[in-house]
């Protein structure tokens, strides 16, 4: 990782930001999907074996290898080293820049948050192995987080540029990974089942690294493989919610509307046939990513504490949060005695107002800056484990009083850079950006608390 080597002010701020970095590796380690998978998945013979269920491989004809997401190419590593030239045919859809060497399944780049040609291209085209597919066939699915942008498939009627327009407006307004992809599956012609649907009635297993909290399966990628929860009426009140009704296109807002009348038809739900041969395993989480960090943690000798996984909402808002629990613990040791680490894993979410660039964690580091103050041996790091935050080349930032001495020494005001939603040309001005490059994982986001 590549972290500034500004001048240090604060006391003992190399070894809080060494131990920092020492525990988001951990997390990353933790969510490694190469390891994840061969921790659930194993060939002895013809037999292999993915969690609890056995599939005699001489009773198959094709093993098929599709998927699309961020971590799905190291999750086919994995795959291949099991399978080897069992695989009949793949292609998997990952991020520009995501990619890793694979022999037997077609590696396709494509665009993320937002959808593009590319990506439509490549979901075509593993749509058409899936839907080829028969009851003697292994369908394997390879989901991670960015699932959503990086297979999309609109129904007809639908054309790619009302797709990226209503991701754009989704992205932007505040709404909930929930909420986006309630929407999204709806107009979707691959999301919200419809994957299974096509495969069936081959056998389908599908490996999922989950980025979504609570790790509900009919959100991580929109649910491709899953029986969906939520109806066009869901999709038609996100938007009014959102006060979207008016600005999104008029084509996708007929088209949900018309489903709603019962024009259109549902995704596919929990009681449908489809889902029989149909098995979905989460191979790697966010909780365990953060319990990696805590053990980390621990062996370096801090007090550490799992706040939770579920942490939602507004960057700004959890950051006051994450900023008074770091008050709390240097005035009085609750809850944990110095030194002490407190761990949160989830996914904010920012609503732009501003023209500048940035990402989730680093506004969510930007504003715990500001309610820090000048509490000294205090450190603060929020960091997305794809190594991507927002359209930015970094994962994260790091929050102190020393950043805030170097802003001062540049005369740069953190406030006026979170006004514009510029965290990230302030981070970079501070050096405390963190840099990771493309990870190969993706389970939402890891903050760290730090009182040394």
């Amino acid at each position: 990782m590549l972290v500034s080597q500004a001048k240090p002010y604060m006391k003992d701020f190399e070894k809080l930001k060494k131990d920092a970095l020492l525990m988001f590796d951990s997390a990353l380690d933790a969510a490694d999907p190469y390891k994840a998978v061969h921790r659930h998945v194993s060939r002895e013979g013809h037999f292999l074996s993915v969690g609890i269920q056995k599939y005699d491989l001489r009773e198959t004809e094709k093993i098929i290898v599709v998927g699309a997401g961020k971590a799905s190419a190291r999750m086919g590593m994995a795959v291949e080293e099991i399978l080897g030239d069992l695989i009949s045919d793949g292609l998997i859809n990952v991020k520009y820049g995501h990619g890793a060497p694979l022999r037997k399944i077609t590696v396709h780049e494509g665009g993320h948050p937002v959808p593009d040609l590319h990506g439509l291209e490549g979901t075509r085209k593993l749509f058409s192995l899936v839907k080829g597919a028969s009851g003697k066939d292994i369908v394997i699915c390879l989901i991670s987080g960015g699932g959503s942008s990086l297979m999309p498939m609109p129904v007809p009627g639908i054309d790619l540029q009302s797709k990226q327009e209503i991701t754009h407006i989704l992205l932007g307004c505040g709404a909930t990974i929930h909420e986006v992809n309630a929407v999204r599956k709806h107009i979707s012609g691959i999301k919200g089942g419809r994957l299974a649907q096509a495969a069936a009635p081959a056998q389908v297993i599908s490996l999922i690294l989950s980025d979504v909290i609570g790790d509900d399966l009919d959100v991580i990628a929109s649910g491709p493989t899953v029986p969906d929860t939520t109806e066009f009426i869901t999709a038609l009140n996100i938007l009014a919610g959102y006060d979207l009704t008016d600005r999104v296109p008029r084509n996708v807002l007929n088209y949900l509307q018309a489903g709603a009348d019962g024009d259109n038809p549902e995704t596919p739900k929990p009681d449908n046939p489809i889902f029989e041969n149909v098995v979905n395993v989460v191979i790697a989480n966010n909780t365990g990513a953060i319990n990696a960090a805590a053990a980390k943690a621990g062996s370096l000798g801090y007090r550490s504490l799992v706040l939770s996984s579920f942490i939602q909402g507004e960057a700004r808002e959890v950051a006051r949060v994450m900023a008074a629990i770091a008050r709390e613990i240097s005035a009085s040791g609750r809850p944990i005695p110095r030194p002490a680490c407190v761990i949160a894993g989830g996914e904010t979410t920012v609503t732009l107002k501003g023209k500048g660039i940035g990402g989730r964690n680093q506004e969510l580091a930007l504003a715990a800056l500001l309610d820090l103050g000048n509490i000294d041996n205090t450190l603060i790091l929020a960091a997305g484990t794809d190594g991507t935050d927002g359209p930015t080349d970094a994962a994260g930032a790091m929050a102190s009083i020393n950043t805030l001495f170097v802003a001062e020494k540049q005369g740069l005001l953190a406030r006026d850079y979170l006004t514009n939603n510029d965290s990230y040309n302030f981070f970079k001005a501070t050096g405390d950006l963190i840099i990771t490059g493309p990870t190969g994982t993706n389970v939402m986001d890891i903050i760290l608390v730090i009182v040394g």
